[in-house]
């Protein structure tokens, strides 16, 4: 048990809820909410990284990309504590278990009523489902084209917080856009951080990621692109929203990035950028935690209403 969850990469799970969390808390901004929705929806988009991961694993064990000059966590296949062909059961497993979470997701949020919706909703199931699975195995697999960056930015970031937005209200509201794109963003700065730490070893390989083709002084021009980006979109994401001032909160978040940004732009061994994955997908959650509290929950609002109950009291 111990193997397989080190294999889930359990540090990578919350950063993939990121975008449903940010796309629910504004539906319930707006009074659309049902918590099966919300419970469907996380199973969803779990199972889909736990897939990813184990497919990330399967793929570069079985072609040697994981191998004694990779940083990081040693994979599973490639220490030999999980056979190739058990992961590929497994990953048929995670599949099954995904796409019946996916099938119940869509049951619980149009419930027959909305057949076009339904259907196009399935099929971008199975296309994150094959993308999470081609990302690195199959005879041509995108990840080792450079494509990784745009799956990740649409599934984790596009459809996560505006699919689950649409599941709740049936519209499209086109603000969303600019924290969708931010989570987006984030999400690609972490695969950009990993490509970043494992860019000789991938070179060595013919993993040709964005990092590889275009080099690493360009891989830190893009990454700080990626993060400052999307520190500003959110932003403006409150100034049209008219957040109050104590809505903010979510500019905490901000702090533990701009230290991560310093780190990454004094880095000159790549290999040393390892520890800061792990601080940038937290730092997007707590991000994303924040922002969704901030949509419904106003500590002005709350001072006024206890002082209201207290004289109400009296």
């Amino acid at each position: 048990m111990k193997h397989w969850i080190e294999a889930a990469r359990v540090r990578t799970l919350p950063l993939s809820v990121s975008g449903i969390l940010v796309g629910s808390f504004y539906a319930m901004s707006q009074a659309y909410f049902n918590w099966k929705i919300v419970i469907f929806a996380l199973s969803t988009t779990l199972g889909l990284q736990i897939l990813s991961n184990f497919a990330n694993d399967y793929g570069d064990g079985i072609r040697g990309t994981d191998n004694d000059d990779r940083v990081g966590p040693k994979r599973a296949i490639q220490s030999g504590t999980i056979t190739p062909q058990a992961m590929k059961v497994a990953m048929f497993f995670m599949t099954f278990l995904t796409l019946v979470s996916a099938l119940m997701l869509i049951y619980v949020s149009f419930k027959g009523k909305y057949l076009l919706y339904s259907i196009v909703f399935f099929v971008l199931g199975l296309l994150a489902i094959t993308s999470a699975v081609r990302y690195t195995v199959g005879k041509n697999p995108y990840g080792y084209r450079g494509y990784g960056d745009v799956f990740v930015f649409i599934f984790f970031g596009l459809v996560s917080t505006f699919g689950i937005y649409f599941m709740f209200s049936k519209t499209i509201d086109w603000l969303l856009l600019l924290p969708a794109t931010a989570i987006g963003f984030l999400s690609v700065g972490v695969l950009n951080l990993n490509n970043m730490r494992d860019e000789e070893s991938d070179r060595k390989v013919g993993k040709n990621t964005l990092v590889v083709q275009k080099g690493g002084a360009w891989a830190k021009k893009y990454h700080f692109f990626l993060v400052i980006s999307a520190m500003v979109l959110v932003l403006v994401f409150a100034f049209l929203n008219k957040f109050k001032i104590d809505q903010y909160i979510f500019v905490v978040a901000y702090f533990p990035m701009l230290s991560h940004l310093i780190t990454v732009y004094r880095n000159k061994v790549p290999r040393f950028l390892d520890p800061e994955l792990k601080k940038l997908a937290i730092s997007t959650f707590l991000l994303a935690v924040l922002l969704s509290l901030a949509l419904i929950f106003f500590v002005s609002d709350l001072i006024i209403y206890y002082f209201n109950s207290l004289i109400g009291t009296y």
